[in-house]
């Protein structure tokens, strides 16, 4: 039997690292060795560039990456992508008793947006200091550094993946997610751009569990609702 190495960056719930060691992704990988009749080992990535990823990948150090990763044209010259298994969008979360009129983009002037290293929501970010809804983006090695600067008082306001920053206000005091559905992203598994086979097999099971109800129980344990469309998604 074949061993599928999935290379995915740590920590990142709910794709990765909950509690019990799980996620959506630890699930699905799993379920997809399955049906590829492979076992699955998990390789942690831990670097402060999330996009580094790609470079292991290429390197032959994994596989397949799946790491609540967002397409993007720049990362499709990394690598090829399964078709997503989720559609989410962005999540905007302040200091609620610190800023408590700051409820959506929409009240960001003056403020300063704190956000992570080459995630996608930098671009968003960049773009609402470009059409001057908010003063400035800081750019921090991780998402986890970004909400402590902003419980600090650092930045006023942190976006990132819904899922993501969903998950990891819950144990900050007076910070909330106060607006998802911004700039909605597909999160899909990538291949080496060269990997064609590996592409079609794992596209051809991610379908079959798809269709037999298996990805949607899965989104549904995770995120607490089972399409593949969360982009509107309150929790």
């Amino acid at each position: 039997m074949e061993t599928l190495r999935v290379g995915t960056a740590v920590p990142l719930p709910p794709f990765n690292s909950m509690d019990d060691g799980g996620g959506l992704d630890i699930d699905l990988m799993t379920e997809l060795a399955k049906k590829l009749g492979a076992t699955v080992e998990f390789v942690e990535y831990r670097g402060a560039t999330g996009d580094g990823i790609f470079e292991r990948l290429n390197a032959g150090e994994y596989h397949c990456v799946a790491a609540g990763i967002a397409v993007t044209p720049e990362r499709g010259t990394k690598a090829r992508f399964v078709p997503p298994y989720l559609i989410c969008g962005h999540a905007l979360a302040v200091d609620t008793k610190r800023l408590p009129r700051a409820r959506s983009v929409d009240d960001l002037d003056g403020l300063t947006v704190g956000v992570q290293q080459d995630s996608t929501a930098r671009a968003v970010a960049e773009q609402l200091v470009a059409e001057g809804k908010a003063a400035t983006a800081r750019v921090y090695d991780g998402i986890a550094a970004a909400l402590s600067d902003l419980s600090a008082g650092g930045c006023d306001a942190v976006l990132e993946l819904g899922p993501v920053l969903t998950e990891l206000v819950k144990p900050i005091p007076a910070v909330e997610v106060v607006q998802r559905g911004i700039a909605v992203e597909n999160i899909a598994i990538a291949v080496g751009p060269h990997d064609q086979a590996l592409l079609s097999r794992l596209t051809v099971a991610q379908a079959e569990l798809e269709d037999d109800g298996t990805l949607q129980a899965i989104r549904r344990k995770w995120l607490g609702n089972p399409y593949t469309d969360q982009s509107l998604a309150v929790h």
